[in-house]
């Protein structure tokens, strides 16, 4: 059986949602179909490392994580994510819009 690391100290809704409804959202990671997804093969790639997306309902899974539904814009895929897996574009820090130089206007453009 495989080891599944699961954050089960955590109790995630016991905190206001890390993200809100139509923030724009990049993914941090890779998306495969677990299975849930129809239309599409398990394993196969739902969203890739840096998609942009944008949050279109917030859930929860098992009374203990948050859930965003995010609408991806250039896969056209919504998928739902854990907080871990998203980073905001949103609510960047000044330090990292500054380090960011001309790719931060670029983001400001996807509004």
């Amino acid at each position: 059986m495989a080891d599944i690391n699961r954050d089960d100290d955590q109790l995630e809704v016991a905190f206001p949602p890390r993200f809100t409804m139509g923030e724009r959202v990049i993914s941090r990671t890779v998306i495969r179909n677990d299975g849930t997804y129809n239309g599409k093969d398990i394993g196969e790639v739902l969203v890739h490392k840096g998609e942009v997306g944008f949050v279109t309902s917030i859930g929860t899974f098992l009374q203990q994580f948050y859930i965003y539904a995010v609408e991806f814009i250039d896969s056209g895929h919504r998928v739902g994510m854990r907080a871990k897996e998203l980073c905001t574009l949103d609510h960047l820090p000044d330090e990292v819009l500054q380090s960011l130089g001309d790719r931060a206007r670029q983001l400001q453009d996807l509004r």
